[in-house]
């Protein structure tokens, strides 16, 4: 067994983790000693006059007020505990894809109805005695899709116009230290043109690419595209202060030979429209150290991010993915999912980038792996193929799901925890494994280590897959319902507590 002192902070009892990965089974996995709660589920109710779900008569007015087809843990928005003492949250999830084969029966493309169940979800959550719970009708609750107004701001507005109307291919985010909460665009390419015949609008892609950025907390507020932070086919977003006090924003970008970029600002990161003014990096790797180069200042660098990184040096990484910043010791994770399918094998890896001085203004960092995909290279050491998320607690563990795109093998995808220092470091245990076909969508831990918040990404999906016949009908197992992205929680079993 894998000893962790805690799920996350706050808590000092060990945490033992199975070292085997358990086979591929239909349903999901939970170890022993841990309870798994669903939370919400594809279609259930988002906003307060959510419709309905019909799954084999979608409309994309319901889909507008429903949790997505898909689903990516982007993070918890904690405020301080109100009079009644009860820890409350705000979960942001994306929504990146909808696969017509799984969503729709028969297999045929409902375009309007998809680019309402993409974009994202954020959800009030709170804790009531043991278990966390979505709040219901929960004011802050609301959804952002294709039809969200935004606003564009920064360098590259002029030439798009001031307002875009839709969120496209969400595929990371995080909330700051400044208490914004980021939504980071992937390539837009593929949902501008299949939603072509939906809407004009969507023939200019100029307005889709972006980082968006907004006030999570306020359930009117108006997203704003921030051109400054380049476009590209991002993975994820991290954001971090330098130690004087300026916005730092971690981008990935999320192909073969991605690059990992960084933009610092030049003002206060508190300031208003603090994003719009600063300077864009692309990072270079060299052995053990990592420089930042500068891209030119002006719009071209901004619209043609990736050419521009590429002619400067940057390092092309094996699919650059997850980020996420370690508040404790402030270092940076990067998971780096690899590429299934080609020769030799790309199995991908987890990274530590901790900037010189600890500063995240500084031009250099320390770069180090802190685990190998591929088989194991300890005995009785789960194999991990492909780590896409990654997820830290502020006490020095690191929690990495993977993602397979639903090829499917003697074991699921899963979700681990690794200590990031110590003689143990790099060493995974397995904390929940997904069921058939699907992927762990990210996670991040509840306030006080009581939980850990995970999605069950796209059950079922495995290559071949269709409504018909789906790989899985996890989690309802019922012939009626098809196979539904699903948030859960797992958390630590007490005594008199029975777990599922």
């Amino acid at each position: 067994m894998l000893s962790l002192s805690a799920l996350g902070p706050g808590r000092a009892e060990a945490v033992n983790l199975p070292l085997a990965a358990p086979p591929t089974l239909p349903a999901d996995t939970v170890v022993p000693g841990y309870a798994r709660d669903v939370l919400v589920r594809w279609g259930d109710r988002v906003t307060f006059d959510a419709k309905p779900w019909h799954p084999r008569t979608p409309t994309a007015e319901a889909a507008e007020t429903q949790f997505g087809w898909d689903g990516l843990v982007l993070g918890l928005f904690v405020p301080p505990v109100g009079g009644d003492g009860v820890p409350r949250g705000i979960l942001a999830v994306a929504h990146p894809t909808v696969d017509p084969a799984m969503a729709f029966p028969g297999g045929v493309d409902q375009p309007k109805v998809a680019a309402a169940m993409q974009g994202a979800s954020l959800l009030n959550v709170e804790r009531q005695g043991e278990r966390w719970i979505v709040s219901d009708g929960g004011y802050q609750s609301r959804r952002l899709t294709a039809n969200t107004l935004c606003r564009v701001s920064g360098p590259a507005a002029e030439s798009i116009g001031e307002t875009v109307r839709g969120l496209l291919n969400v595929s990371g985010g995080c909330w700051t230290p400044w208490g914004s909460l980021l939504l980071a665009e992937g390539d837009p390419t593929g949902w501008s043109t299949r939603l072509r015949g939906v809407d004009a609008r969507f023939t200019d892609a100029r307005g889709f690419g972006w980082v968006a950025e907004l006030d999570g907390t306020e359930p009117a507020a108006v997203p704003v595209k921030r051109t400054a932070l380049g476009r590209f086919a991002h993975g994820d977003v991290a954001s971090a202060m330098t130690a004087d006090g300026r916005a730092v924003v971690y981008m990935t970008d999320r192909r073969a030979d991605g690059f990992l970029f960084r933009f610092t600002s030049i003002g206060s990161a508190r300031a208003q429209d603090a994003l719009d003014n600063g300077t864009l990096a692309a990072a270079r790797v060299e052995g053990e150290r990592l420089h930042w180069i500068a891209l030119p200042r002006g719009p071209v660098a901004l619209t043609d991010t990736v050419a521009i990184a590429a002619r400067l040096g940057a390092t092309g990484l094996d699919y650059p993915s997850g980020l996420d910043l370690d508040r404790g010791d402030g270092s940076l994770f990067l998971a780096c999912r690899g590429q299934p399918g080609v020769s030799p094998p790309a199995p991908g890896r987890v990274v530590q980038i901790v900037p010189d001085g600890r500063d995240h203004g500084a031009e250099s960092a320390q770069v180090s792996v802190l685990l190998r995909g591929g088989p194991a290279r300890v005995p009785r050491r789960p194999a991990l193929e492909h780590p896409d998320t990654v997820a830290t607690d502020g006490a020095g563990r690191v929690w990495i799901g993977t993602d397979r795109g639903g090829r499917l093998g003697p074991t699921p995808d899963l979700l681990v925890g690794v200590e990031a220092a110590g003689p143990e470091r790099g060493l995974p245990g397995v904390l929940y494994a997904a069921p058939r076909g699907a992927a762990i969508g990210g996670a991040t831990p509840a306030p006080g280590g009581t939980a850990i918040f995970a999605i069950v990404r796209t059950p079922g999906a495995e290559p071949g897959a269709s409504w018909d016949r789906p790989g899985t009908t996890w989690p309802a197992f019922d012939g009626n319902t098809p196979p539904r992205t699903t948030l859960i929680t797992l958390s630590r079993l007490r005594p008199g507590r029975v777990g599922d």
